[in-house]
């Protein structure tokens, strides 16, 4: 299975293999996914069933079997090498929406860079699937997701102090990809 896990299939059953116990996350991984194929056409040609792929496991980290850190991208990263995934699926997952600023209010940065982060059309898009889709699949715009996200957890927290510093890394990301689609 390992050379199939950045095809939208392979990936969908890898996660369907350890994510649907966890219910509302289960959800949200469902959305992303479908929320990447939608916008696909932001990425070349050749690259959109990686996104899909990705979007499918971005958030497999989260799964108690996976779970080693305790941050979902770092884990899940190391879980896709553990299985002989492919380089750029791992990195894609291990850097979504922002990963840098959590792992630094971590003390994960280093283990984090040992993937090493791409600044291209394909991360922005599996930021925007991710950053404008609810925790239970709800589809949201940036500004109602970020939100929801400082909403749900405590102000000086680990989360929402990352993610109000990742806040405009994200929104760029979003913004490029809102672009990309509108010239596709």
């Amino acid at each position: 299975m390992p050379s199939a896990l950045d095809t939208p299939q392979g990936a969908a059953a890898l996660a369907e293999t350890l994510l649907p116990p966890l219910g509302n996350r289960w959800l949200h991984t469902q959305a992303v996914a479908a929320k990447a194929q939608e916008v696909s056409s932001a990425v070349p040609e050749d690259e959109r069933d990686l996104l899909v792929a990705a979007a499918w496991l971005h958030d497999l980290g989260y799964a108690p079997q996976v779970w080693d850190t305790g941050f979902h991208p770092l884990d899940g990263a190391r879980h896709l090498a553990s299985l002989g995934a492919p380089d750029r699926l791992v990195r894609l997952v291990a850097h979504h929406s922002g990963a840098v600023y959590e792992a630094e209010q971590r003390g994960l940065s280093a283990e984090l860079s040992a993937y090493e982060r791409e600044d291209s059309p394909l991360l922005d898009a599996l930021i925007y699937a991710d950053m404008t889709t609810g925790p239970a699949g709800q589809r949201f715009d940036f500004d109602v997701r970020m939100d929801e996200i400082l909403d749900r957890y405590e102000s000086g927290s680990v989360v929402h102090t990352a993610i109000s510093k990742a806040r405009p890394y994200l929104k760029a990301a979003v913004s490029r990809t809102l672009s990309r689609i509108s010239a596709a």
